[in-house]
């Protein structure tokens, strides 16, 4: 049945406003009740947990490959955008890199740049966690992970800023993609020159490893690892950032459930879970239809453009018993934050790791704190996040 077309314009004069990215879950409410298959000009939402599994689990139908979804690349992002089977080989090639094991082995440098960024703030009994915290941790992690030199850190920022938040949303749709385009190409010129780098000398690290690494018996191109680098900037310096800023402006408001994890830190592995179920950092993911077909009953066109709602799906009570409640005991907790199927996120082992350990250090340093009073706070649109998240706390002394 055909939504009412009343409920169809709020919906999307409703997704374009403010309160979208500040209280996003009423809206998801109303879309999965009225609207559980959007249907606007060449293109379709998705709600419903139900039917957002279904779409993950048929690429073959929902195809993933869609050129440069406005990001500024030339090429298809390497794996995010190959359909299967290429997508297999490349999986195969990079998800021993993300595995836990190896992922595991990075806790004890996370745990020591995790208390050394508090160092420098926990004694004035505040900071600004978005840039003092939720920032460099990710960043740096990233950085060290592809043996890049961390003086190189304010120049991964603006490409990431370039890409994701050209002119931090104030500009026009032309200016916002030339700006895109134009730190596409110093992202592409800056890996070029560190894999040529490489190539003359040889390190311990992500980078040499491609250049030596075959795919089905065969060398990965100069272009293919270019394509793979654009995407591990894009996802590995915003992500864990933006969900490191959901969750903790989410503790900051509702001291019960922070000290339900300074009283029992045993519970931050699932209470990380949870917040990524009701935040949803990463709110949809798009793919494009491979030829027709329908959802219940809509039909969608080869061509058209699937928006999948992560956190439409990630807030629907037939997946979550008593969805609309945060528990930090939740489980079982098949939240889809970090998506499904093949193109299940890559990186998802290591945002775990670098979440579990930033909550566990943090609250075990400052357990109590809070918002600066009289602070409203504002979320971005797209990628949901809060780039200015002023935390106070008692110094010690004061």
């Amino acid at each position: 049945m055909e939504p009412d077309p009343q409920i169809v314009q709020e919906l999307v004069l409703e997704r374009l406003g403010p309160e979208f990215s500040r209280d996003p879950q009423p809206y998801y409410a109303k879309l999965r009740e009225h609207a559980p298959v959007l249907r606007l000009e060449g293109s379709v939402t998705l709600s419903r947990h139900e039917d957002i599994m279904h779409a993950f689990r048929h690429p073959e139908v929902f195809s993933s490959k869609m050129g440069a979804i406005g990001l500024g690349n030339v090429r298809p992002l390497i794996p995010l955008q190959i359909d299967p089977p290429d997508h297999k080989k490349y999986r195969k090639l990079l998800d021993p890199l993300f595995a836990p094991r190896e992922v595991a082995r990075l806790e004890a440098d996370v745990a020591a740049l995790t208390n050394d960024l508090i160092d420098r703030f926990v004694g004035r009994g505040g900071c600004e966690f978005n840039g003092e915290f939720a920032v460099p941790l990710p960043c740096t992690v990233f950085l060290r992970l592809l043996g890049l030199p961390l003086d190189d850190l304010d120049l991964f920022l603006r490409f990431k800023d370039g890409i994701i938040r050209p002119g931090h949303g104030t500009l026009d749709m032309d200016e916002a993609n030339r700006i895109r385009s134009e730190t596409a190409q110093e992202m592409y010129a800056y890996f070029e020159q560190v894999l040529d780098e490489r190539e003359r000398e040889p390190r311990d690290d992500i980078l040499s490893g491609f250049l030596d690494a075959e795919v089905d018996g065969d060398r990965l191109s100069r272009e293919e690892i270019l394509d793979i680098c654009f995407l591990f900037l894009i996802a590995g310096l915003d992500t864990v950032t933006d969900t490191l800023d959901c969750n903790f402006a989410y503790l900051a408001q509702h001291p019960d459930h922070r000290r339900e994890l300074v009283a029992d830190p045993a519970l931050i592995p699932s209470a990380i879970e949870e917040l990524l179920r009701w935040e949803t950092p990463v709110p949809g993911v798009a793919r494009v239809a491979a030829f027709d077909t329908e959802i219940r009953g809509c039909p969608i066109a080869e061509g058209d453009m699937v928006s999948i709602a992560i956190g439409a799906a990630n807030t629907d009570d037939a997946a979550f018993p008593n969805a609309q409640v945060v528990d930090f005991r939740r489980d079982p907790n098949p939240h889809l934050a970090f998506g499904g199927g093949v193109h299940r996120c890559l990186g998802s082992h290591l945002a775990r790791l670098e979440l579990r350990v930033a909550t566990r250090e943090w609250h075990r340093r400052i357990p109590e704190y809070r918002l600066e009073e009289g602070v409203e706070l504002e979320y971005t649109a797209a990628l949901r996040s809060v780039e200015h998240l002023p935390l106070v706390w008692d110094a010690p002394g004061s």
